[in-house]
């Protein structure tokens, strides 16, 4: 065993650690479907979108933010854990998804643009799979 390798096993683990990705990305998605309010066709209409598809983007940038804040602090050995993981799972997959349709309406000429210039969405994206997939485990 290296020494850095013992010096990793006597650090006490963090069990919090989660907080530093859960509320920033809650801020900006609650920030970025605040922003769209009011609702109003032009918004939509400046992105192609019908209303009842920005009308869901805003609401689910929303409540995916919220989630990920009730989701956290139902983590804490509540009555059920398993409903702050479901919470924590479906707003991952609504961040996903949301970004996914952002990416693509800039109609980007190809995937390594994205990854070189499109940095902001590809983290979003990318923490919304973590939230997805990995839910509220810590371990």
């Amino acid at each position: 065993m290296g020494y850095f390798e013992k010096v990793s096993k006597t650090l006490p683990e963090f069990q919090g650690s989660n907080w530093l990705l859960r509320i920033p990305f809650a801020i900006v998605f609650i920030q970025q479907g605040l922003s769209k309010l009011p609702l109003n066709v032009e918004d939509a209409e400046g992105f192609n979108l019908p209303m009842s598809v920005w009308f869901f983007v805003a609401y689910g940038e929303i409540f995916a933010g919220i989630g990920l804040i009730i989701g956290g602090l139902l983590r804490i050995k509540f009555l059920w854990p398993w409903i702050g993981d479901l919470i924590t799972r479906f707003s991952g997959i609504v961040i996903a998804g949301i970004m996914t349709g952002v990416i693509l309406i800039l109609e980007p000429p190809s995937i390594q643009y994205v990854l070189l210039h499109d940095s902001f969405h590809v983290i979003l994206y990318v923490g919304g799979l973590f939230f997805a997939l990995r839910g509220n485990r810590v371990k």
